[in-house]
């Protein structure tokens, strides 16, 4: 297929103005282009796919089961309203990592532990979790690290690629990120897993702060904080905003989005794809691309996508502030985040796997509250708004699942874990290619949805 490209000072109508970028021509008469693709599922990572698709002249229709322009209102975005907003590539590992063999499958037993797995009778959960472990070893959690390292070095730029195509809100630098510890080991092992990092070629660069001086940049930092080391390079967003401000540029650029749409099904017919939804059919494309987190296999399964993408709840409230830190503040040892939104503060935690649509547990917002008393000056922790919780899509390995299926005209992109919003706008990226184009890129080897 002919491929030629070109730069453009934003001439082309369904372009905002910008800096001048680079922009994909594709020759249709070389190969069997879409040109309709339904994008189902509207979180950060859905919406990116369907916007990047637009670059490359795709027409797009996207179905969420949400509302997806509520911004900050409790409802909407999924599982991507109500998380930390973090956009850090450098602290963007693999979940299953060494520490779950180091302190036994029993914390993950208690339910004040960060990391919670109900005692239920699930044969789909025991299996995640089994895999989770498999893959928890020093060897595997450096191997999936060096597979992630080419999106993560590309994440930020793919944001700016999102600005100056016009999406309106606003990324924040975050100056200073600060990771507070109470004991020395703790930070030491970031340290450690700083330079994991770094060995397996994503850039990242820390420095270790006095207390004092830690306490004068960022005056919520109680006395109990002793150890603190600040991140440089990371960013962060109002994840809501974002989402209703892709939403906005998706529609503006002539797509469709269709939200509170829930859909029923997905399969071929022919050679297209027909979307199955609350009506009898909501419409034949191309091409289709399964976006939908936490439920992804329920759609993914019949073309050939059997690896587990099992729900990790994260728990978020809102609390207010004096003065909001000018960013983000991150307390590892409780996996406790806390984020600067709107006039406040956003605390988030935990990682809870259980089914997605199982309703909040309180406990589970008591247990983020408890581990972050104390560290945190002049907050208020039982004075909350906002409380949210939503699943988040992760996967045995740790890796997300980007590229097709068994199906030449049906994709998946999910099973990001945490780092949904971080690496959102690559995958967008670099899932749009492989569909334009027709060959995912080598980058995307280690993510296929058939592995």
């Amino acid at each position: 297929m002919a491929i030629v490209a070109k730069l453009a000072d934003g001439a082309e109508p369904r372009r905002s103005r910008g800096r001048r970028r680079t922009i994909v021509t594709v020759d249709r008469r070389a190969r069997d282009v879409p040109d309709q693709v339904a994008v189902v599922g509207g979180g950060m990572v859905g919406l990116c796919v369907a916007w990047f698709l637009q670059e490359r002249g795709v027409r797009v229709t996207v179905f969420d089961r949400d509302r997806l322009t509520t911004g900050p209102t409790w409802a909407g975005a999924g599982s991507s309203w109500g998380n930390a907003g973090w956009l850090t590539p450098g602290l963007a590992t693999p979940l299953p990592e060494p520490a779950v063999l180091r302190y036994g499958l029993r914390v993950l037993l208690r339910p004040d532990s960060p990391v919670y797995v109900p005692p239920v009778a699930d044969a789909g959960l025991a299996r995640f979790v089994a895999g989770f472990v498999r893959h928890s070893t020093t060897g595997r959690w450096r191997r999936a690290m060096r597979a992630l390292a080419p999106l993560t070095r590309a994440a930020l730029g793919a944001f700016d690629e999102l600005a100056a195509g016009g999406v309106t809100a606003p990324t924040r630098a975050a100056a200073p990120f600060l990771a507070g510890y109470q004991d020395r080991a703790d930070l030491d092992a970031l340290l450690v897993e700083l330079a994991e990092v770094r060995a397996a070629g994503q850039p990242v660069d820390a420095e270790v702060l006095d207390p004092l001086a830690a306490r004068d940049l960022e005056p919520l930092l109680s006395e109990q904080v002793r150890y603190v080391a600040s991140v440089h390079g990371q960013r962060f967003c109002d994840p809501g905003r974002f989402v209703a401000a892709l939403t906005e540029s998706v529609r503006a650029r002539g797509g469709a989005v269709h939200e509170t749409t829930a859909v029923a099904g997905v399969r071929e017919v022919g050679d297209r794809v027909e979307v199955l939804g609350p009506l009898p059919a909501a419409g034949l494309f191309d091409a289709a691309v399964l976006a939908t987190g936490a439920w992804l296999p329920r759609l993914a399964r019949p073309f050939g996508v059997r690896l587990p993408v099992q729900a990790g709840r994260g728990y978020s409230f809102h609390v207010t502030t004096e003065r909001p830190p000018s960013g983000p503040i991150y307390f590892p040892a409780s996996r406790v985040a806390c984020t600067p939104i709107g006039d406040g503060l956003r605390v988030a935690g935990m990682m809870e796997f259980r089914r997605p649509d199982a309703p909040p547990d309180p406990r589970r917002t008591r247990a983020v509250v408890e581990a972050t008393r104390g560290l945190l000056r002049g907050v208020d922790l039982d004075t909350r708004t906002h409380e949210w919780v939503g699943p988040r899509p992760c996967t045995p390995d740790g890796l997300p699942l980007i590229g097709p299926t068994a199906s030449p005209r049906v994709f998946v992109a999910g099973g990001h874990g945490m780092w949904g919003i971080t690496l959102g706008p690559v995958t967008g990226r670099l899932l749009a290619d492989a569909i334009v184009v027709g060959t995912p890129a080598a980058d995307l080897a280690p993510f296929d949805p058939l592995r």
